[in-house]
């Protein structure tokens, strides 16, 4: 029974996210999820007691899939400046991929023009500057570079560049425009001894990484 009511709410979620993504959260009914979900309505209000409670199960689910990016890139060994990029190329590859992952970020961006959370948003940072702080240390980036600085800049940056992929082309430049972002960045911030480095570091994948 635990299992078949798993199995029926990750099916729930995924038609939620195929509607949130194409038509956002104010124009989503619960109609249109019970129908997307192929599931009765009372299966859908069984899990979930209303649209808003199935709009952060999303956040949720999409942070909890992109966070694991971080600790799949930590087990490569890889230096923490390879880190950064290989994090961001793994989320842009979720974006293009997982539809749970494109609704996620479509909710954050509009829940939070009004009452919507700022963990996904905070803990992105966090993780960045932690990266950034010990690239530092292995002095790949400048000293008189911020860690916050870049965490913030990093996470700033490349939620515009997935924005204006998809509007302009639905993601299907996304790797190339996140490349584009890196090459740009860190000629800005990398140490002297990492400059001839910057176009292979900015092709670093989590995929075809080896140390």
């Amino acid at each position: 029974m635990q299992e078949r009511a798993k199995i029926s709410r990750q099916q729930i979620l995924r038609g939620a996210a195929d509607r949130f993504e194409i038509t956002g959260y104010g124009s989503t009914s619960m109609n249109d999820i019970v129908s997307a979900s192929r599931m009765t309505k009372g299966a859908v209000y069984f899990h979930f007691s209303s649209k808003d409670d199935l709009a952060q199960a999303i956040i949720e689910e999409q942070h909890r899939i992109s966070l694991a990016s971080f600790t799949d890139v930590a087990a490569t060994g890889a230096p923490a400046l390879e880190q950064v990029i290989m994090v961001c190329n793994e989320i842009a590859r979720q974006l293009t991929s997982d539809p749970v992952v494109r609704a996620g970020i479509r909710l954050t961006l509009e829940l939070n023009a009004t009452d919507g959370q700022l963990d996904p948003y905070l803990s992105w940072i966090r993780e960045l500057q932690r990266l950034s702080e010990i690239a530092q240390r292995q002095g790949d980036i400048r000293a008189e570079i911020t860690p916050e600085a870049m965490g913030r800049v990093i996470t700033s940056t490349f939620m515009g560049v997935q924005l204006i992929s998809n509007i302009l082309t639905r993601r299907a430049d996304l790797d190339e425009r996140v490349d584009e972002l890196f090459a740009l960045l860190l000629a800005g911030v990398v140490s002297d001894k990492r400059r001839n480095d910057i176009d292979a570091i900015v092709r670093t994948r989590l995929d075809s990484y080896a140390a």
